[in-house]
């Protein structure tokens, strides 16, 4: 029975996962972005010298992430006062399924820069967009703590629908006790960029091997959108790949290296 409505409960250095972290592909294994989030989650708990912004942060899947207890390992590999790196891991079974880096970069104040470079969203808002199918929702523990519309194209059909874009909120803590962080929620948005944008049928699996995402600033608000689009080759080999926007503008970017095979 569940007794933690959260992906995640932490106690120490252990995040004891909830049927809330499992995916699409198999009940006892998370979706990517349970995991994701979590790192940020610690990223974001590892003080720096200065004011610092995460910029750019990247998860490598070593192996599927059981629903199991994950031991959390982290370090600083450069401290600086322009820059920090972080690394972090979690562990199942004393087998290490995740492994992760994060540079951080100072935060400092240049008015004269303010809107130098913010681009306006070029896709539906959240209001103008319509919902996904309720058995989409349903269809995982961790998809059905999130709420999202699509703005461009059908994510969840069963055919393959090509580039879309979906706007995605977090109904569901990540972290137990904890809020839900811009970081957080940019992270667990960013792992759909497959999903969002299969080029492929039910007969294929195209499963992320990594995350890399990449920062300008935080998001501000509840809505994370995801224009995504996928590249596959006979080989084998793919990459999906999105802009993130919030209501305001885009303000990060997102890429996955995918692994294709068939079913």
């Amino acid at each position: 029975m569940m007794t933690v409505d959260a992906v995640f409960e932490v106690k120490g250095s252990v995040a004891h996962s909830t049927a809330y972290a499992a995916g699409p592909w198999d009940p006892s294994m998370q979706h990517g972005g349970a995991p994701s989030a979590l790192v940020a989650w610690v990223v974001e708990n590892i003080p720096t010298a200065a004011p610092m912004q995460v910029a750019r942060m990247t998860i490598d899947l070593l192996r599927p992430v059981p629903i199991a207890p994950l031991e959390i390992r982290s370090e600083v590999v450069r401290e600086g006062k322009k820059i920090q790196l972080c690394g972090v891991s979690l562990l199942a079974g004393g087998k290490e399924c995740v492994r992760a880096s994060a540079l951080k970069i100072r935060a400092a104040e240049y008015p004269d820069l303010n809107g130098v470079t913010e681009a306006p969203v070029s896709i539906p808002s959240p209001a103008e967009s319509s919902p996904i199918d309720e058995i989409v929702r349903r269809s995982s523990g961790f998809i059905s703590g999130l709420e999202v519309k699509n703005a461009v194209g059908n994510f969840g059909l069963l055919s393959a629908g090509g580039p879309a874009a979906c706007w995605f909120r977090a109904i569901r803590p990540i972290v137990h006790g904890e809020a839900n962080t811009p970081l957080m929620r940019a992270a667990m948005t960013s792992d759909f960029c497959n999903g969002v944008s299969s080029v492929l049928d039910q007969g294929w699996t195209f499963l992320n091997g990594d995350l890399s995402i990449n920062f300008v600033r935080m998001p501000v608000g509840e809505w994370i959108a995801l224009d995504a689009e996928t590249w596959i080759d006979e080989r084998g080999v793919g990459i999906a790949a999105g802009k993130l926007a919030d209501e305001r503008g885009y303000f990060g970017r997102a890429i996955q290296s995918l692994v294709v095979e068939k079913r």
